[in-house]
């Protein structure tokens, strides 16, 4: 009885951990924003210490910053921390693929073109309730689609860092989305598209030079977009 009430509790709590992790990187929990534990735990039937351990977590993640003698708020964003985030992001997933490249096999590049496939074929926005919102399937297979690319570097740390940053931008790419859903939204989907349509074939060729080149603009499109958009973000610092 004793295991089954633990696994039922470790159950529990990845579950409120997966639920503030979504809500944090779709900005519905908006950065900046204090988390009081009773009302999560209140609001997801879960024991305070299980709110804790999930916000612990997501603090090792970056996505909860933990203030001394004030508790958890979601980690703020600003217009310095996405240029240096963009920034490093891609140094670090050239050096990815410059190692991935070198390792890579048939297997690999069957794995790339499967995932650019599945991604190729979703739209990346759907309407829910007459509002415009990002398909949850197309963020999933947008995030495979870029793992796949990378996935024969042998590098463990880089690897990690990668992952890490990825998890960071993809609350920006939220911010971002009442850009991409304006007049010009079909001509920043064609170019998307292209971009990920590059992206494999420079892979499949071992094209290093062209592949730097479009996460160039692949990812800093992301950093333009929100930038139009920060004087309408009011918790977006500079």
């Amino acid at each position: 009885m004793a295991d089954a009430a633990r696994q039922t509790m470790q159950s529990l709590t990845e579950g409120v951990y997966l639920s503030l992790r979504r809500d944090l990187l779709s900005c519905k929990i908006k950065p900046g924003e204090k988390l009081k534990i009773n009302e999560i735990a209140l609001r997801l039937g879960v024991n305070a210490s299980g709110i804790r351990e999930a916000l612990s977590r997501l603090t090792s993640e970056g996505l909860v910053a933990m203030e001394v003698q004030r508790g958890f708020r979601a980690a703020p964003v600003s217009i310095t921390d996405l240029r240096d985030l963009t920034k490093t992001r891609i140094q670090i997933e050239t050096l990815c693929f410059e190692t991935a490249l070198a390792h890579g096999d048939v297997d690999w590049e069957a794995h790339i073109v499967s995932a650019f496939h599945k991604l190729s074929h979703l739209p990346e926005f759907e309407r829910i309730n007459g509002q415009d919102c990002v398909n949850d399937v197309w963020m999933k297979a947008h995030g495979n689609f870029h793992q796949a690319l990378v996935s024969a570097c042998d590098s463990a740390w880089l690897m990690k860092m990668r992952s890490s940053l990825y998890v960071q931008s993809e609350r920006y790419r939220q911010l971002s989305v009442p850009f991409r859903l304006e007049a010009e939204r079909a001509p920043y989907i064609k170019a998307q598209e292209d971009e990920h349509r590059i992206l494999m074939e420079a892979a499949l060729k071992r094209d290093l030079a062209t592949i730097t080149d479009i996460l160039d603009a692949h990812f800093g499109r992301t950093a333009q977009f929100v930038e139009a958009l920060a004087s309408d973000i009011a918790f977006l610092s500079e």
